[in-house]
C-alpha cells in the first residue's frame, strides 16, 4: 500500500513539472508541500477564468488546465468511493489509477471545490459554441467538445462527494448538463459527441446518488426525456451510462419511474437485456429493478413488454450482478403477479434459481431464496386464484367422480371430499352434492368429532359453504309478511291525544294511542277487541315494561320504521316477541348480531332460543363455525356444538334449497 502511496505522489510531481511548459501557467516548484496544492489550482481557474474567446489558442490553454484538474480528481475518486456504491462497477471501467493516500485525496477533494471558484468556471464552460475561431487564418472549425467533456468529467468525479453535489447543482450545472444531453439530436454524431454524452449521463448519475432533491430536479429540467432517448443508441458505454443514470433516477421516487414509463424507456430496456454484454445487461437490470420496486402497475407494464423471459435467462449470466438483480426482480413479479407465478415456473426458472443456492456468492445465495420463497409462499391471492380455477373444473366426469368417492369410498376419503366440495361446488351443484348426495351429513358428523382438527375443518368448510351461498340468497330472510293488513297513521300521531281513543299506562306514564293503528299486533288485537276486560277500558295498565321500550314499539306500530340502538335493541326484541310484531323483532335481530363475540355468543344463543329468534340464532351458529379457533378452548364450547347440531343441520338444509338456482324461483 505504501509503494502505491509514493507512486501516486511521484506522478503529481511528475505532473506539476510539465504542467510548467505551458506559456499560461506560472512556475510552480514540484516539490512544494501538499498545502500549495490550492495555488495550483487556483492558478488553473484564473487561466479558466481569463480565456474567455473562443479562438483555437484560448481553447487549447482552458484544454490544459482542465486536463491538469481530470488528473487530480482522479488521484482522488477511489479513497473517497464507498466500495458498496452501485455504480462502481462502471467507474471500474475508467481504469483509474488508483494510488494516492485518502489525506491526500481529501486534501485534492477539497482543494478543487474551494479554491478560487473551481466549479463555477467549470460550469461555465458546459455552454459550448458551435465551431471555434483559428487565430492564424480566421477560419471557424467544428467544435469537438474536449473541454465540455472535460469538465463534465471533473464535475462528475466531485459529484461522487454527496457534500459537493448541491454545490454543483448551486453553480447551475443542471440546465447545462441536460442541453448537453439533447446533443444526441444531431444528425452527424462525432465521436467526441459520443464521449461527452457519456460523461454528461455519468454526472447527472452521480449527482442524483442518494440524493432525493437532485433527482427530482433532474425530472423538472427535463433531462429524463434525452436519457431515454440514449437507450437507442448503438453505442455501447452510451446506452451504459444512460441506463445507469435513469435506474438512479428511478430509486424512490414514483413521479421520476412514471415519466421514464410514459417517455417508452421499457422496449429498448428489454432490447438490452438480452444483450450479451454483461455491462448492458446489467444496467438494464438494474434500471428495472428500481422501476418496479413498491410500485404493481409499473410491473405489469414491465411484464407486458416482454421482460420475464429475458430476466430468467439473466439467472444463468456470467455477470454475478446480473443475476442477483434478476432474481430480486422475479421475487417482485411473483409476490405482485399472481398469474405472473405460473409463468415464472413454466419458463424454466425454478432450476437455475435452485442451483444459485449453491453459489459461494451470499448475496446471491440470498437473492434467489428470496425469489424462490415468493413463488411457494401461497398468499391469499394465489390461494383465492388456484381455488377459482379449480371450481371452473368441477363440473362434468370430474364432479361425478367425486360424488362418486363421497358416497362409496372409506369414511376419511368420503369425509375429505366432502369438505373440498364444500369449497369448489359451483351454486348450480350444492344441493345435488350436499342434499341430495348426504355431504350435508358428513359435515356434521365430522363437526361432531371428537378430533380438533377435524372439527376446525368442518366447521372452516361449514362457513365456506353459507358465504357461498349467501350471495345467491339472504343468510337472513326478513320477517314473513303478518297475515292482518297494516296501516300506518305517520309519525304525528305518536303520543298524541287528537282522536285518541285508548290510553296506556306505562310507569304512571299515559300514552295515547289509536285502536285501529294496533290491529297490526295480535296481541293488541286480541287485548282491545277480544273478551279481555280491557276491550271497553279507556285506560289500559302496561306492566313489565319500561317507557322507553314501549315508546319505540309503538313508534314502529304507527311508522313501520325505527332507529334502535344496541342498548335498548334486547329490550325491544322482548317487547317485540312478547306482542307478535315480527318486523320489529327482526330489525332487534339484526342490531343484537352485530355485537356477538367470542365472550357472548354463547349468552346471546341462549336468549334466541328462549324468543325463538331465528335471524338472531343463525348469526350465532355462523359465528360459532367462523371463530371456532377462538372458541374451541372455551369449556362449553364442544358440549354447545353437539347439542345445537339438529339446528346447524336444519339452518343448512334450509339454505341450501333456498339458494338452488333451480328452485329460487318458487321460493
Amino acid at each position: 500500500m505504501e509503494a502505491h502511496h509514493s507512486a501516486a505522489r511521484r506522478r503529481l510531481k511528475r505532473d506539476l513539472t510539465e504542467h510548467q511548459t505551458d506559456p499560461k501557467v506560472q512556475h510552480l516548484d514540484s516539490q512544494q508541500p501538499r498545502s500549495n496544492f490550492s495555488a495550483v489550482i487556483l492558478q488553473q481557474v484564473s487561466l479558466l477564468n481569463s480565456a474567455l474567446s473562443p479562438s483555437v489558442s484560448d481553447r487549447v490553454a482552458v484544454k490544459s488546465a482542465v486536463l491538469f484538474l481530470i488528473k487530480l480528481a482522479k488521484s482522488t475518486v477511489f479513497c473517497l468511493w464507498p466500495l458498496s456504491s452501485l455504480s462502481l462497477c462502471f467507474t471500474l471501467l475508467l481504469n483509474f489509477s488508483v494510488s494516492a493516500s485518502l489525506t491526500l485525496a481529501e486534501d485534492l477533494m477539497y482543494a478543487i471545490v474551494s479554491c478560487g471558484g473551481a466549479v463555477p468556471a467549470l460550469v461555465r464552460y458546459l455552454e459550448s459554441p458551435e465551431a471555434v475561431k483559428d487565430d492564424s487564418d480566421g477560419l471557424t472549425e467544428p467544435y469537438h467538445y474536449e473541454v465540455e467533456k472535460g469538465c463534465a468529467f471533473i464535475l462528475g468525479l466531485l459529484a461522487i462527494k454527496p457534500e459537493y453535489q448541491q454545490l454543483i447543482i448551486d453553480a447551475g450545472a443542471l440546465p447545462c448538463l441536460v442541453d448537453l444531453l439533447r446533443r444526441h439530436k444531431i444528425n452527424t454524431m462525432s465521436r467526441p459527441l459520443i464521449g461527452l454524452l457519456r460523461r454528461v449521463a455519468d454526472t447527472i448519475n452521480n449527482l442524483a446518488y442518494e440524493n432525493t432533491i437532485i433527482r427530482t430536479l433532474v425530472r423538472m429540467e427535463g433531462g429524463i426525456p434525452p436519457l431515454v432517448k440514449l437507450l437507442e443508441f448503438n453505442v455501447t458505454k452510451v446506452q451504459r451510462a444512460a441506463a445507469i443514470a435513469l435506474g438512479t433516477l428511478a430509486f424512490n421516487n414514483d413521479d421520476n419511474k412514471n415519466q421514464i414509463v410514459e417517455c417508452n424507456a421499457l422496449p429498448p430496456l428489454v432490447l438490452m437485456l438480452r444483450s450479451e454484454d454483461p455491462t448492458i445487461h446489467y444496467a438494464a437490470v438494474y434500471v428495472i429493478e428500481n422501476l418496479v420496486d413498491s410500485s404493481p402497475d409499473i410491473i405489469k407494464e414491465v411484464l407486458q413488454a416482454g421482460a420475464l423471459q429475458p430476466v430468467i435467462c439473466l439467472l444463468s449470466s456470467c455477470c454475478s450482478k446480473s443475476q442477483k438483480e434478476a432474481a430480486v426482480l422475479l421475487g417482485q413479479f411473483a409476490a405482485t403477479d399472481s398469474d405472473c407465478e405460473v409463468h415464472i415456473s413454466q419458463r424454466g426458472a425454478i432450476p437455475p434459481l435452485v442451483d444459485n443456492l449453491k453459489s459461494a456468492d451470499a448475496e446471491l445465495q440470498e437473492m434467489s431464496a428470496f425469489a424462490l420463497g415468493n413463488l411457494a409462499q401461497p398468499t391469499k391471492e394465489r390461494v383465492a386464484i388456484t381455488l377459482k380455477r379449480l371450481e371452473e373444473k368441477m363440473q362434468g366426469r370430474a364432479l361425478k367422480h367425486l360424488i362418486y368417492l363421497m358416497r362409496f369410498a372409506e369414511i376419511g376419503v368420503q369425509r375429505r371430499v366432502a369438505i373440498a366440495l364444500a369449497y369448489l361446488c359451483s351454486p348450480r351443484d350444492r344441493k345435488n352434492i350436499f342434499i341430495d348426495n348426504n355431504g350435508l351429513e358428513l359435515l356434521m358428523d365430522i363437526l361432531e368429532s371428537p378430533n380438533v382438527k377435524q372439527k376446525g375443518n368442518a366447521s372452516a368448510a361449514l362457513h365456506k359453504l353459507a358465504a357461498k351461498a349467501s350471495s345467491s340468497v339472504s343468510l337472513f330472510d326478513a320477517a314473513p309478511p303478518s297475515p292482518t293488513p297494516q296501516m300506518y297513521l305517520g309519525e304525528e300521531y305518536v303520543n298524541n291525544a287528537k282522536l285518541s281513543d285508548v290510553t296506556f299506562l306505562i310507569e304512571g306514564r299515559s300514552f295515547y294511542a289509536h285502536r285501529d293503528c294496533l290491529l297490526s299486533s295480535d296481541v293488541f288485537r286480541a287485548l282491545l277487541d277480544g273478551s279481555y276486560r280491557e276491550r271497553e277500558a279507556k285506560q289500559v295498565v302496561i306492566p313489565n315494561i319500561k317507557w322507553d321500550v314501549f315508546e319505540l314499539m309503538m313508534r314502529f306500530i304507527y311508522t313501520g320504521t325505527v332507529d334502535v340502538n344496541l342498548d335498548i335493541a334486547k329490550h325491544l326484541l322482548i317487547a317485540a316477541d312478547q306482542y307478535l310484531l315480527d318486523d320489529l323483532k327482526h330489525i332487534c335481530e339484526c342490531v343484537i348480531a352485530r355485537d356477538i363475540s367470542v365472550e357472548n355468543v354463547s349468552i346471546i344463543y341462549e336468549m334466541s332460543e328462549d324468543l325463538n329468534a331465528t335471524t338472531l340464532k343463525h348469526a350465532c351458529i355462523l359465528f360459532m363455525l367462523d371463530k371456532f379457533d377462538k372458541l374451541r378452548s372455551k369449556p362449553w364450547y364442544c358440549r354447545m356444538v353437539r347439542c345445537i347440531v339438529p339446528d346447524i343441520r336444519m339452518f343448512f338444509s334450509t339454505l341450501l334449497i333456498k339458494s338452488h338456482p333451480a328452485d329460487s324461483g318458487g321460493s
